[in-house]
């Protein structure tokens, strides 16, 4: 019972602890100031409950669907790259998303080829950036295919913004023996992360093995990401066609106004995750619950909705289905809990969240998730700003919440 822990604050604080300075640092990392990427929970605390206290329902039922697939509770793994945190990375993630009953999505820029985790979890959404030709993007579908995935994700909400005020972790090229000896103090500094590696005989994998080319070996991570960088950005129509070419379940993910939503529908989507990247797109950008709702309200009868960004508790997953969206994906609290424990910890997180999101159905009087709504969640003035979200009808600027100017 030592490594399990009750809260994902738990999870994090051991990660902190556990984890190289460095590799930390690359976790809860967000653009510029970090404003956003504070506001992502900073929101969810402003939201409060409307609980009732008779007639409560003795059986809750948490499961959902998401893209035609079954949740036993309306969370997914979110996709994020090179998991540096444990050897076994995204298979141990799938294992425990597989376990736990919900879907994993798996990074481009993953340290663990598809194949591997589709055979982990048989419920695997493979996520895309729009990088290098048409054909690159057309043999990577078809991998995917291949593989078993169930649907992709194609992720928009990243910028080119590189800035941290307070700093960014150095992440080397390649682990040759210069960067081993520069970051050894770190390494030496967390003996039970250095002995989980030196268990394996490996070190963190810092290529990108889901973007090699046909017939190619696997570009390193930056070298993947210097081709990200300087490919032509995707039009409206070039999201259509990668949809076409899929031809199923198809996210989008990084939606943040009412206008991109509409165009998203018109391209043809299955479903949008309303997010900024946890904080790492454009920093000043609103928390996602924030715009949840007006996205919601202009599109939610057309596509499934999701929102990442912030989610910390089951009451936060209750806070999201209310405003709208139909499950949550989570990005930094199952790596928290990734570096804690292993796949034991991922599991934790996955515990934590689901046993939260039953009691606050509980108290909010339901005997299903599907059945949450506005009323249950006290929203103060100004939270949404919903007539001042850009949008077709009201193009204005964005003003939200105490973190944001008033317009």
């Amino acid at each position: 019972m030592t490594d399990w822990f009750e809260t994902v604050a738990e999870a994090e604080r051991r990660a902190k602890r556990r984890l190289p300075r460095s590799v930390y640092a690359a976790l809860v990392a967000g653009s510029e100031r970090g404003i956003t990427a504070s506001d992502n929970t900073a929101a969810f605390a402003e939201l409060g409950f409307a609980p009732h206290v008779v007639g409560l329902s003795n059986e809750r039922e948490l499961s959902t669907t998401l893209m035609g697939q079954p949740l036993s509770f309306p969370v997914m793994i979110s996709p994020t790259g090179v998991q540096a945190v444990h050897p076994d990375g995204e298979v141990a993630v799938a294992r425990a998303a597989a376990a736990r009953g919900v879907a994993m999505g798996l990074s481009l820029f993953a340290s663990k080829p598809i194949e591997e985790v589709v055979a982990a979890n048989p419920r695997t959404f493979f996520q895309l950036h729009w990088v290098g030709s048409r054909e690159l993007l057309g043999h990577m579908v078809e991998r995917a295919r291949s593989a078993g995935a169930v649907g992709l994700i194609v992720t928009m909400d990243w910028s080119f913004s590189e800035g941290r005020d307070w700093g960014s972790p150095v992440i080397p090229e390649r682990l040759d023996m210069a960067a081993m000896m520069r970051l050894a103090p770190e390494a030496l500094a967390r003996p039970r992360w250095l002995a989980r590696w030196a268990r394996t005989g490996t070190f963190p994998d810092l290529t990108a093995p889901n973007l090699a080319p046909p017939g190619k070996p696997a570009p390193t991570f930056f070298a993947a990401y210097r081709e990200w960088k300087s490919t032509p950005l995707p039009t409206w129509e070039d999201i259509a066609w990668l949809r076409e070419q899929w031809g199923g379940p198809f996210m989008l993910k990084g939606i943040s106004r009412v206008d991109d939503a509409v165009r998203a529908v018109d391209a043809g989507v299955t479903a949008m995750s309303v997010s900024n990247h946890g904080g790492n797109n454009l920093d000043g950008s609103p928390a996602s619950i924030r715009v949840l709702p007006s996205i919601a309200e202009a599109v939610g009868d057309q596509v499934e909705i999701t929102l990442d960004g912030g989610i910390r508790r089951g009451s936060d997953v209750a806070k999201a289905l209310a405003l709208g969206a139909r499950a949550v994906l989570i990005g930094r609290a199952y790596l928290w809990g990734l570096a804690a424990n292993g796949q034991a910890g991922v599991e934790n997180v996955l515990d934590i969240l689901r046993g939260g999101l039953d009691s606050a159905v509980l108290g909010l009087g339901h005997a299903s998730v599907r059945t949450l709504g506005p009323s249950d969640v006290v929203v103060p003035p100004d939270f949404a700003c919903a007539d001042r979200l850009p949008g077709p009808v009201n193009p204005t600027p964005i003003g939200v919440g105490n973190s944001y100017p008033r317009s």
